[in-house]
């Protein structure tokens, strides 16, 4: 057999595509990686039983009856479509915060610290991509978290506290259809600013790999904002602080609703969730693993 008989092999012109998985499949991976931690379904839990314990507090001190307008809680007695509202507001002073943390720093520094994150950049996908997948399953999680306590909340308090309408801060009472738009108002409205706080702490989460340094410097961050908020001389930086926009979302309780402070507050917490990913993107797109 001579060298001319031999046939040389096959030369191909064209790269075989590379084949890239659909953005669902991403999310749906990525919501289904966050729902199967079982920090997340503690979480949950711990978030759940906070208007359950509100509730049977106001039943032992007060008994059921009827509210007739005035403080916050001094109204929730008898008056239990005003308690997903207010177990919102308790939670998202530190609670809903610190949860949001919790999985911002899972979705980055959690996988770093396992090794796992170094797989997912060198992945045939781009990191705009990897980051938005991320901060998609953790606004997705902070949503779930306070729509099971606006649930919780309205099923104990319609059969623990009782309910006819919700009786508001003004005096009015709303039926109930306007009583739960007002709740899934408020579920929205919270959901947004704790998402815009996951949005710095996932910043912080691509600096490192320890999960716990997030936590805290997100904690600290939060209380940071409380301690300048309660300082008078400082009221020109006080309406850039996120935190301060937080009371204003007992406004939905009030009838006619304000909405200066709502707007406000989104739009504050447009902001952070702006820089938050934009701080993030920038570092994930030049770390090597």
């Amino acid at each position: 057999m001579t060298a001319a008989t031999i046939s040389a092999p096959p030369a191909y012109s064209a790269r075989l595509p590379i084949t890239r998985a659909p953005l669902w499949r991403l999310l749906r991976s990525e919501v289904g990686w966050v729902f199967r931690r079982p920090r997340t379904w503690i979480s949950l839990i711990l978030l759940a039983a906070v208007p359950i314990v509100m509730a049977i507090g106001v039943l032992v001190t007060n008994g059921p009856r009827d509210g007739r307008g005035g403080s916050l809680y001094a109204d929730l007695a008898g008056n239990g479509l005003e308690l997903p509202v207010i177990a919102l507001v308790i939670t998202l002073a530190l609670l809903l915060p610190l949860v949001g943390a919790m999985w911002a720093a899972d979705a980055l520094a959690g996988e770093a610290s396992h090794g796992t994150l170094r797989g997912l950049l060198i992945a045939p996908v781009s990191r705009v991509r990897l980051l938005g997948v991320k901060a998609f399953g953790v606004g997705t999680a902070i949503l779930a978290a306070s729509a099971l306590i606006a649930v919780v909340g309205m099923i104990t308090g319609i059969v623990v506290v009782g309910s006819n309408g919700m009786v508001t801060l003004s005096g009015t009472t709303l039926s109930t259809w306007d009583a739960i738009g007002r709740v899934l108002l408020a579920v929205g409205w919270v959901t947004f600013q704790v998402w815009a706080v996951a949005a710095v702490a996932l910043a912080i989460s691509a600096c490192t790999e320890h999960p716990v340094i997030v936590m805290g410097a997100t904690l600290a961050g939060a209380i940071v904002m409380g301690v300048l908020s309660a300082i008078p001389t400082l009221t020109w930086l006080q309406p850039y602080l996120l935190i301060n926009s937080w009371g204003g979302l007992t406004d939905v309780l009030r009838d006619p609703m304000p909405t200066a402070g709502l707007i406000h507050g989104m739009a504050e917490a447009g902001c952070y969730l702006v820089i938050g990913l934009s701080l993030a993107l920038a570092r994930t797109v030049t770390k090597d693993g």
